[in-house]
Parts: structure tokens; C-alpha cells; sequence
């Protein structure tokens, strides 16, 4: 059983990686620089990029399931339904794809539109697929743990409505079981959908309530300006992502990232245990943090 990881060295995606070689699957990853892949014992690393047609049939020969995972780029859309025909011309139809919840709702927002441009080629096109619908990250608040603790400020504009945050780990766990579900069954499997979720649904006044009972200092929530974000998002990457980003948190504000009734029960049924919460995150962060400055 030989499985291909695509988005193999961010967040998520290096613990599919860790997930599938405990199983004992055979890994294969496809990316652009291997010197700096750093991977277990065992996994093969293949180089090239999703507009690369030549790697994409060479990384797709002799595997029996793949997960994508599309980075937000000006052609994500494009990298998506390259990768997916060449799968499809190498007789490759059993997949993970990483999509995002509420991806049909939420269609002015441009990186959601793609994955729901990419779940609905699935669908009709006759993969053999289970498409991951997750949250918004928890792990993405390392990147404003330092407002946090430095401010007294939790910046993200997150809205009243709430957020039903997931941990990266529980994301990579349930798309290591459905991979190999997939590359393991007998015969076709229809194709599924699954949202992940924390276990809580979080205002943005409810992560400061936890960061300030977490820290023992009041933490305030910085409020629901989108405009706001979007300026500071552009010190440090594209104004065009961040207008996307943007538009995202206009939409935490106005619906909101809310579980369908039984989501929660299903993936702790399918992991067998509690889903990671919010403060546990914040809890092991502080920790960290304490231990880095003692």
C-alpha cells in the first residue's frame, strides 16, 4: 500500500505524513525542494510542483491513494485540477481532499470557491474520495501568540457568531484512517464528506475569556474589524491574499464556522477519543512560553 502525500511539509500535512508510517502504510511526498524535506526513515521523497507534469506521473506511479492539499496561491484552482487529472490518467481515484467547512457558502471568499470548485470535479468525475471540510486551525494562533502575550490582545477579528476550531493533529489523524479506509477497500467507496471541528465553538470575547484565565492577566478581544486585519496582513504577504484573508473573517463575523448536529460525536467516534479543545492549545503554549523564559 503505497500513498502519496501532496502538501506534505506544512502544518497539517507533515502529520498525515507521521500518521500513515505508523500504520504502516509505504509514503511517497512530492515536493518542490527535498534537501529541506525531513521526514521518518523510509519515506520516499519526490521532487516537483503541481504544475510540474512530468513529476506529477512519475510521483502518481505505483500508488494506490493520494492526499491534496492545495496552498492558498493565485492558482490554486489550477494546481488542483492538474493534479487531479493526472491522478485520474494514471488510474489513481482514491483520495483525501482537503477542503474547508462551508465551502459552498461561503463563495466570494476566492480560496473556498476553489475548494469547492475542486470538491465538485471529484464528485462528478468518479473519484473514489473523502473530502475533509475542517475549521478554522488552532494551530494557525501561533502566528499572533506574540500580540497575545506580549499585548494583552487576541487580534483575530473571529466575530460573536463562533468558530468551531480544530487541532492539525486531529485534521491529519482522520485523513490518515480514511486513507487508508480508501487504499485498503476491496471496492469502490462512495464518496464522503466529513466537517472537522473542535469540540467547542468559540466567540472571539471566549478565546480572550480562555487566554485570560490561562495566563492569570487580562486578555481583551480586539474586535470585529476585518479592514483592520487586512492591513496588518499586508506587512507580510500579498495584498491579494490578504484581501482574501479579509473576506474570510468577514464571514467569521457575519455566519461564522458553526458544526452540523453530530459532527463532534462523529469524530470521536472515528478517533476514539476526545477531540483536542482550544485550551488545551493555549494551555501547552503558556507552558512552552514559561519554560523558554525561565
Amino acid at each position: 500500500m503505497t500513498i502519496l502525500v501532496i502538501g506534505a511539509t506544512g502544518r497539517v500535512g507533515r502529520h498525515v505524513v507521521d500518521q500513515l508510517v505508523n500504520r504502516g502504510a509505504s509514503v511517497r511526498v512530492l515536493t518542490r525542494d527535498p534537501a529541506k524535506a525531513d521526514f521518518p526513515a523510509g519515506v520516499e521523497v519526490a521532487q516537483g510542483d503541481l504544475l510540474d507534469i512530468d513529476a506529477q506521473r512519475a510521483a502518481f506511479t505505483g500508488v494506490d491513494a493520494f492526499f491534496l492539499l492545495n496552498a492558498v496561491t493565485g492558482d490554486e484552482f489550477t494546481q488542483a485540477l492538474v493534479t487531479l487529472n493526472i491522478a485520474r490518467e494514471m488510474g489513481v481515484d482514491r483520495l483525501v481532499y482537503l477542503s474547508v467547512i462551508h465551502a459552498d457558502l461561503f463563495v466570494n471568499v476566492p480560496h473556498f470557491a476553489v475548494k469547492f470548485g475542486a470538491e465538485r470535479m471529484i464528485e462528478q468525475m468518479g473519484f473514489n474520495a473523502t473530502i475533509l471540510r475542517p475549521s478554522y486551525f488552532i494551530d494557525n494562533e501561533h502566528m499572533i501568540k506574540d500580540v497575545i502575550l506580549d499585548h494583552g490582545v487576541y487580534p483575530m477579528p473571529i466575530g460573536g457568531k463562533g468558530l468551531a476550531m480544530v487541532d492539525a493533529r486531529d485534521i491529519a489523524e482522520v485523513a490518515a484512517i480514511e486513507l487508508v479506509r480508501r487504499a485498503q477497500a476491496p471496492a469502490t467507496l462512495p464518496v464522503e464528506t466529513i466537517n472537522l471541528v473542535g469540540p467547542d465553538t468559540l466567540t472571539g470575547s471566549d478565546v480572550a475569556a480562555i487566554w485570560s484565565d490561562v495566563l492569570g492577566r487580562p486578555i481583551v478581544y480586539g474586535g470585529d474589524d476585518p479592514s483592520a486585519f487586512e492591513q496588518n496582513l499586508t506587512s507580510f504577504m500579498p495584498k491579494w491574499t490578504a484581501y482574501d484573508m479579509r473576506l474570510m473573517a468577514e464571514r467569521f463575523v457575519s455566519d461564522g464556522m458553526i458544526p452540523q448536529a453530530g459532527d463532534v460525536e462523529r469524530l470521536t467516534r472515528l478517533l476514539g477519543r476526545p477531540l483536542r479543545s482550544y485550551r488545551d492549545f493555549a494551555s501547552a503554549l503558556a507552558a512552552s512560553e514559561e519554560t523558554a523564559t525561565a
